[in-house]
């Protein structure tokens, strides 16, 4: 690494760089100036220093599939490529229909369960849900429901998210997948999503659940009307919610598509920064054990190159069961990806493939 440090041309990110590879956590400022200063190159070989200290050369990925239960939704975000009146087609799935999915589903050990906040349903319907789904595989790991979907649930029931995240979990909830978060600042989220869960809501939230017991994952929406200063305050209030709760297993960004919504006039990012991005993010996030790259978002391509940039994790085999961003212009409209797809990719870049259960305790190892 002396060699890296010593050639780096901006004088200014030599005690930077020091500071990250001695493995010091970096302040708001300072990801800010590896943000705008630093190479994607560098900023590559910085993030592959954390992630090699947190999770030496293990690739992680798991055995999922999804349930969608309705694209009906009360909210109207303008990045939405999911909702009905969007695509022109509404589902409703019945508890019996989820039941079929669940029974026929290939042989996994996550389940992962959000959709739109339904105008009609009520709470006791996602709550027999995860009964049934309990019931039928108990050893089913179930990581439901977005912070968005917590708080309606709440609202529409009179009664309050900790009773509502108390009562999933008995039902047999497992975690939160933590999607919801968009990015944290109020302006545009007053733009984007302008009547869902604030912020300071879906920290809360995520802070009952870790109170409880449920773990979680947290993302961020980038690519849209975003600045690099709202991108840091975001990564910041996660990092500040991990020291409080210890609750969160990774964190995933999230890139906006433009198909299908109505932000289509905005041009999505580069791949350039898409990498800067991953890497700022496993820099800056000391305390997240995990930085996940969401391929049926993403592309297979492009996180194969995000694995040199801090990635870790890249989710799991999906078997074709969510619409979310195949609808929204994602690359693969069939999102699926078999056991020697991962094996291969993990051993291009000399990596350890790993089948995990959701708690990343190793089931498999595929040198």
């Amino acid at each position: 690494m002396k060699e890296i440090i010593d050639r780096i041309t901006h004088e200014h990110l030599k005690p930077l760089v020091e500071k990250v590879i001695q493995h010091q956590r970096i302040t708001t400022d300072e990801a800010l100036t590896l943000a705008f200063e630093a190479d994607p190159g560098l900023l590559g070989i910085m993030a592959d220093q954390v992630r090699q200290h947190l999770n030496k050369d293990s690739l992680w990925f798991i055995r999922n599939f999804h349930i969608e239960p309705s694209n009906l939704c009360i909210h109207r975000c303008k990045f939405c490529s999911f909702r009905s009146d969007v695509t022109g087609n509404a589902w409703e799935l019945s508890l019996d229909e989820i039941e079929e999915i669940v029974e026929k589903a290939a042989p996994s050990e996550e389940v992962h369960i959000t959709g739109g906040v339904h105008p009609e349903r009520s709470f006791d319907y996602y709550e027999q849900m995860v009964k049934l789904i309990k019931r039928l595989k108990p050893d089913l790991h179930i990581k439901a429901f977005s912070a968005v979907e917590i708080d309606d649930m709440a609202q529409s029931s009179g009664i309050t998210t900790i009773e509502v995240l108390s009562r999933l979990k008995q039902a047999g909830l497992d975690a939160l997948p933590g999607g919801g978060a968009e990015i944290f600042n109020q302006h545009i989220r007053s733009e984007i999503c302008p009547d869902k869960t604030d912020a300071d809501g879906y920290l809360r939230i995520h802070a009952e659940a870790h109170n409880l017991g449920i773990s979680s994952n947290a993302t961020m929406l980038y690519g849209h009307k975003e600045t690099w200063n709202d991108r840091i305050d975001h990564l910041s209030r996660i990092r500040q919610l991990q020291d409080e709760t210890g609750g969160l297993q990774a964190f995933i960004p999230l890139k906006f598509r433009n198909k299908n919504n109505s932000m289509a006039n905005l041009y999505e990012q580069p791949l350039v920064e898409d990498l800067r991005l991953f890497a700022v993010s496993r820099i800056f996030l000391d305390n997240v054990q995990h930085i996940k790259a969401y391929w049926p978002m993403l592309g297979k391509d492009a996180t194969e190159l995000l694995l040199g940039f801090g990635v870790d994790d890249i989710d799991g085999t999906i078997n074709d069961s969510t619409k979310i961003y195949s609808l929204a212009g994602a690359e693969d409209q069939n999102p699926m990806m078999s056991l020697d797809e991962f094996i291969a990719m993990a051993r291009r870049h000399h990596r350890k493939a790993i089948r995990r259960n959701s708690n990343y305790e190793i089931l498999e190892t595929y040198p």
